[in-house]
């Protein structure tokens, strides 16, 4: 028996072995491709970033502010004067603000880092880093920050606080993790759960946004579905939408309807486009459809961008999580940038 237990020791051991090598080894390989990125990218602001710091103060009189949102960054800040520069280059490359995830500006545990990273998106090790004052030395403002409904029941106040050492009045619920979308009374019940939050919020001085995914899509009754239910069951004094059309498209709903119907309660809108890139040629069998730059997929976001001007939305938000050029999401939101620049610069 003793000998047994010995081996099983053995065989624990050398597995816990494995698979801290194949970690650190990761991490190595992972820290040389974005030190190669950022490389690259060091001397891309000068006159863009300089060009930039004259919107500071147009946030008013119907300027629609321009972000990223921090998962597309997330590996590119394994350290301060990486993340800076990151920073940088998105200020140079025309946008106003960056999103933030209240799980990235505070330290996260191993599992978090590995649950991210296989789901494709990849948190780094932000936490580590004083995200105050990377916003005040990048020029940035911030759009909005990410949080999650448990948090804010738990505590309103502070998540309105870290909301507001930001400088922005807006807080946005992510969906729910492992939540039924099918079940009519459950969906009832968030909806007056979102309604408790965002009061809780407002009386803090800062508003609550949902952020939509595919699931709310789920029927549930024969005519409904979840996110209908969900719109039309929060007091728009309390929650508004922060849209995310990529999902709406993949989920086959007709999107302009979506958007025609939330209106003015549309307040930021998630981006992307919906294609597929690759090098070499285009052959059967089909490929599959992910993220793309803006205006090389196929979705219709010239319409999606006239409805969402119509209806005053306030932030246009980038968002996608791989699949980007050479590898590299600053070249993506590079690129992405000379689409929302022509739809909603100045």
């Amino acid at each position: 028996m003793k000998k047994r237990m010995k081996k099983i020791l053995k065989v624990v051991v050398a597995c816990m072995m494995l698979v801290t090598i194949v970690i650190f080894g990761l991490k190595i390989k992972e820290t040389v491709r974005v030190n190669r990125i950022m490389e690259l990218h060091k001397t891309e602001q000068n006159a863009e970033e300089n060009d930039g710091e004259n919107n500071d103060d147009e946030n008013n009189g119907g300027h629609i502010t321009t972000a990223v949102q921090q998962i597309m960054i997330g590996t590119m800040c394994n350290n301060y004067e990486n993340a800076l520069q990151t920073l940088r280059n998105i200020k140079a490359a025309g946008y106003d603000a960056i999103e933030l995830n209240d799980f990235m500006i505070q330290k996260s545990s191993l599992l978090v880092k590995l649950m991210t990273k296989f789901s494709g998106m990849p948190i780094g090790n932000g936490g580590k880093l004083d995200w105050p004052k990377l916003m005040e030395e990048s020029g940035l403002k911030v759009v909005s920050l990410h949080s999650d409904l448990g948090a804010i029941e738990k505590d309103a106040k502070a998540i309105a606080d870290k909301a507001k050492s930001f400088g922005t009045d807006t807080v946005v619920i992510t969906g729910m993790y492992r939540f039924d979308y099918s079940d009519l009374e459950e969906v009832e019940k968030l909806a007056e759960r979102l309604n408790q939050a965002g009061k809780a919020l407002s009386e803090e001085g800062v508003r609550l946004l949902y952020h939509n995914h595919n699931v709310e899509l789920q029927k549930v009754t024969s005519d409904k579905t979840a996110y209908e239910v969900i719109i039309e069951k929060t007091d728009a004094a309390y929650v508004n939408f922060e849209f995310d059309s990529y999902w709406m498209v993949d989920g086959g709903a007709n999107v302009v309807a979506l958007m025609e119907t939330l209106g003015t309660r549309m307040k930021l809108w998630h981006i992307n486009d919906r294609g597929y890139t690759k090098s070499g040629p285009y052959m059967t069998p089909i490929l599959k459809e992910n993220a793309t730059e803006l205006g090389n997929g196929n979705m219709d976001l010239d319409t999606l961008s006239e409805i969402a001007i119509k209806n005053g939305v306030e932030g246009v938000v980038l968002e996608t999580h791989q699949n980007w050029v050479d590898n590299d999401p600053i070249k993506s939101i590079q690129l992405s940038g000379q689409y929302m620049m022509d739809k909603f610069g100045e």
